[in-house]
């Protein structure tokens, strides 16, 4: 028969393109993908290690073995939900109910209908950048609906001119928060000088006593029981990354941590009383009428 007559019974097996579509993953299993919400119980494939999920970030889960130690793993492939692999994804943000609260726990203020406000004149000054980016991720919300602007200080050495330069007065009042206020060490004796000086009525000077705001962390937000103890003579934040395990060679490796450390801090509660209310002591004193002493 002429191959032009040529007719066939049969399926076509040559109709089709065989390179068309995903070819590649044909036969390939598919890992689905969990979100990995709290409570939810997982087993690491590698070595059978199983707990429950009590925190996450954007590269990280943490879990909680049954015995309350907690570690810390990559997001991604790798564990197994009830014998299942699946690969662990961060959650999706939840649509919010009710009226909605800033990471301080105040209600926050919606945008839309919050009038503009100009910045005060008073100022809080926070010691050390770590601690300045810690207090605009807890407190930025409301500093910025009070009007307050919160200014870097570089160092306890530089307050008084820093003050000085400021010049605090009736309606123009400086906090303070200063690192490491402790009885007997140099920071206490700085601020107490300050506090004596010509600004005494228009400033206030308060601390933490952590050695690092990275302890006013609750260790527990980065999967540990505790902040481990750093010799004498080892730089803290050095000494704290070698204990965990993380790099610490140069400048930007603290940096990283430090980012690592912020980055699982959800809000007020996830840091230590002690300094969580030295900040709202700092609010209420730079947001008080002139004739007040406090918020209310």
């Amino acid at each position: 028969m002429p191959a032009s007559t040529h007719l066939s019974n049969g399926p076509d097996r040559y109709g089709e393109d065989a390179l068309a579509g995903d070819w590649r993953a044909r036969g390939r299993r598919v890992i689905p993908t969990v979100e990995a919400e709290r409570d939810l119980v997982v087993e690491l494939a590698s070595d059978g290690y199983c707990g429950a999920v009590v925190g996450v970030d954007s590269q990280h889960v943490t879990l909680e073995d049954r015995f309350g130690k907690t570690r810390m793993f990559p997001l991604g492939h790798g564990f197994l939900v009830d014998g299942e692999a699946v690969q662990l994804v961060r959650p999706k943000p939840k649509a919010p109910t009710g009226r909605l609260r800033t990471a301080s726990g105040s209600f926050a203020v919606d945008a839309a209908q919050a009038k503009a406000r100009v910045a005060l004149p008073s100022r809080i000054f926070v010691e050390g950048r770590h601690d300045a980016e810690l207090v605009e991720k807890v407190w930025g919300a409301d500093l910025r609906v009070e009007g307050v602007v919160v200014e870097y200080l570089e160092g306890v050495d530089v307050l008084a001119p820093q003050l000085d330069e400021f010049r605090p007065g009736p309606g123009r009042r400086a906090g303070i928060l200063v690192d490491h206020l402790v009885p007997g060490s140099k920071e206490q004796r700085i601020a107490d000088a300050v506090m004596r000086g010509p600004h005494r009525e228009h400033v206030l000077v308060v601390g933490h006593p952590f050695i690092d705001v990275w302890q006013a962390v609750k260790p527990a937000r980065i999967g540990r029981e505790a902040w481990p103890a750093v010799p004498r003579g080892t730089e803290w934040k050095h000494g704290i990354c070698e204990a965990f395990g993380w790099p610490h060679e140069e400048q930007a490796d603290i940096a990283r941590a430090w980012q690592r450390i912020l980055g699982q801090v959800r809000g007020y509660g996830d840091l230590e009383p002690a300094l969580l209310a030295r900040v709202e002591e700092l609010i209420d004193f730079v947001t008080a009428p002139a004739s007040s002493a406090g918020r209310g």
